[in-house]
């Protein structure tokens, strides 16, 4: 595989994949499948369709679908008849929908049947268009196209619109290039992760969040890879695939590997059949937790960090060589990062700082927001608003994110590193940490914690678990134990709503 040659437009990689491997496995989920063949003539067909609608080039539409081999033609489909896709949760609510196809002006929508009522609510009069599960054309009508894909060959045109999870307030949408896209595949994916033609990878990432479109959907079809695509995530339903299909390649949260591995240790069991590597992204990996898991299945699971406005990857592990457990790699290649305090000036190495990245893969821009763009992207360097660390061999540690700095009493602490004090112990399966306002401090940790299967705890067992291992002021003031705690799809706390639980007594 020639690197440069990922690096494509869609209908591109498509007609290379049709030509040379027509036959071969591109797409299947629990309802059926679809070869290389069929999925050029099938995205063929919806940007044909989009543009008989009357749909024009950079008009924005809408991926309202759960997880499935209609969501992955839908949004190749939209970008071959050189409109914008724009995804969108499944389980999003009516005001979450009608937000997002409002504030990006889309003129229309994939929807399914088993929601089409809650998108048509949402929509007011934007276009609603619906797939066939799997049988025969895709679409009502089924009539065959007329026209053909516009296919256009600007690949730094937007291509994408992903909304931010949400983790701190209102979702902004980050527009994507498919050039940014694709040098993520070309400088990660491909060459670090080893994907390629050979891989079957099983994806239960929401394909609405960047981490997934980036590598289970455009790295995909850029490296000719098969791959199997479950609805949403769910430990039972992973082990049953795992055992059923011969899956080379895993990626996933920190939480799915959380729970695979407290399954797989109820169960005995230390194989995950032909797996050859795990990808881990999206949240700050507990080097425990990725150690115990390698011990226990022998496989490496390889911590990366990525956002939305970088078109997913940062830095990334890398699965020869030295690797640091808690660190999330180094810089992919061509890509600059720095370190700076609050006067944009470097940190001398081992200090913390905000991160702040160059490179080909950073977003576009916020859309419609030129206040919100002018303000994350200076002099071409995209301000993070995440805490890092570098080694001294450029090894970067994400220590949290700088609106999120517990400031107790005018020293800092950052969740993520009482997070990790907490993970440490035996009897915590999950974590998270936030800030309480305090009358004479400020503010001041506090926990919230769920324990494993079959354990107890209480608060004052974590506390002195905590006072063991951290400085007293980072010590939380209170614990809560809980049976959940709420994550974006992509495994980030959702710190917000954990405050607000706070605020309600």
């Amino acid at each position: 595989m020639i690197i440069t040659d990922l690096i494509a437009p869609i209908g591109e990689l498509l007609r290379r994949q049709a030509t040379n491997r027509p036959q071969a496995p591109a797409f299947r989920d629990k309802a059926r499948a679809v070869n290389y063949g069929e999925l050029a003539d099938r995205t063929a067909r919806i940007a044909a369709h989009l543009q008989s609608r009357g749909v024009q080039p950079g008009e924005r539409v809408a991926i309202h679908l759960p997880n499935s081999v209609d969501w992955v033609e839908a949004c190749l489909g939209i970008v071959r008849a050189g409109a914008v896709a724009v995804p969108i949760s499944f389980e999003a609510t009516i005001e979450e929908i009608a937000y997002r196809l409002d504030d990006s002006q889309c003129v229309a929508a994939f929807g399914h049947i088993a929601k089409l009522d809650l998108l048509r609510q949402a929509s007011g009069s934007v276009a609603v268009v619906t797939l066939e599960d799997g049988r025969g054309a895709p679409f009502e009508d089924q009539t065959a196209p007329t026209l053909a894909p516009r296919d256009p060959p600007d690949m730094e045109r937007p291509a994408f619109i992903v909304y931010t999870s949400g983790t701190t307030g209102r979702a902004k949408g980050v527009v994507l290039s498919l050039q940014g896209m694709s040098w993520v595949t070309a400088a990660c994916w491909a060459p670090i992760a080893g994907l390629n033609a050979d891989d079957y990878v099983l994806n239960a990432l929401p394909l609405y969040h960047s981490y997934a479109l980036n590598l289970a959907v455009v790295s995909i079809v850029a490296t000719g890879a098969s791959e199997y695509l479950m609805e949403s995530f769910s430990t039972s339903r992973l082990a049953e695939v795992l055992a059923e299909e011969p899956i080379t390649l895993l990626p996933g949260v920190p939480t799915v590997f959380h729970y695979m591995l407290e399954r797989a240790k109820e169960e005995g069991r230390r194989t995950l059949s032909r797996v050859r590597i795990c990808l881990s992204a999206g949240a700050v990996l507990p080097g425990p937790l990725n150690q115990e898991f390698e011990s226990w299945f022998g496989v490496k699971l390889l911590d990366g960090y990525g956002i939305t406005e970088t078109s997913t990857m940062v830095t990334i592990n890398s699965p020869q060589g030295a690797r640091f457990m808690g660190s999330c790699g180094l810089p992919l290649p061509g890509l600059a990062t720095r370190i700076v305090d609050l006067n944009d000036r470097d940190v001398e190495r081992g200090g913390e700082g905000e991160l702040i990245v160059r490179g080909p893969n950073v977003m576009l821009g916020y859309h419609d927001n030129p206040e919100a763009t002018a303000s994350a992207l200076r002099d071409g360097w995209y301000r993070t608003g995440d805490l890092a660390r570098s080694d001294h061999f450029g090894f970067l540690s994400i220590t949290g994110r700088l609106k999120e700095i517990i400031i107790r009493g005018g020293q800092n602490i950052a969740p993520v590193e009482v997070e990790e004090a907490i993970f440490a112990h035996e009897s915590v399966l999950d974590c998270a940490v936030v800030g309480m306002p305090h009358e004479f401090l400020g503010e001041v940790p506090v926990a919230f914690v769920i324990p494993r299967e079959g354990h107890q705890l209480d608060e004052e067992a974590i506390l002195t678990h905590c006072r063991a291992r951290l400085s007293s002021y980072k010590t939380p003031q209170a614990v809560h134990v809980v049976g959940t705690i709420p994550r974006t799809g992509s495994g980030k706390v959702q710190r917000f709503k954990l405050k607000q639980l706070l605020m309600e007594g």
